[in-house]
């Protein structure tokens, strides 16, 4: 497996984020999707990583600069057959020491509270991230969990 920053310009990838918009909105209310499109995902305070498995996509993660030490953890996905075998774990340790290198001193983020999202929680606990208050633009919702550590 590979990870590379993408452009997003290739139809594999928009193909793959357009399924990760489309999962998130069968689960969670219009009013509490967080996730990115993929214009949004372009914008010049993004950072976007795929992760590759000879020519297909498996695996999706972003940062969004919040400010010049704070960064959001943005549209991590692993493709559904292969959840649970390594590649958000590699994505995620990625990430972080990428956020780092950038200069970033925090690394907070947004996920569901639903039991869907549960897989989701626990990894990022075992990477270090704690429950917080609503950060940035969030506001308190029932339907969102907030997570943060230092780097």
């Amino acid at each position: 497996m590979n990870i590379i920053v993408d452009d997003l310009s290739g139809t594999q990838i928009a193909g793959f984020l357009q399924e990760h918009v489309q999962e998130m909105r069968s689960i969670t209310p219009l009013e509490s999707k967080h996730a990115l499109d993929l214009e949004a995902l372009r914008a010049p305070d993004v950072t976007f990583w795929s992760v590759m498995d000879g020519g297909s996509v498996v695996g999706c993660g972003a940062i969004k600069r919040l400010d010049a030490a704070h960064a959001e953890l943005k549209s991590m996905r692993t493709t559904p057959r292969r959840k649970r075998s390594g590649i958000a774990s590699l994505l995620l340790e990625h990430v972080l020491t990428e956020a780092k290198r950038m200069g970033f001193a925090r690394l907070s983020l947004e996920t569901g509270s639903a039991e869907f999202f549960l897989p989701a929680r626990k990894l990022y606990e075992r990477f270090g991230f704690t429950y917080c208050e609503p950060f940035a633009d969030y506001k308190p919702d029932p339907n969102s969990v907030f997570m943060t550590r230092s780097l």
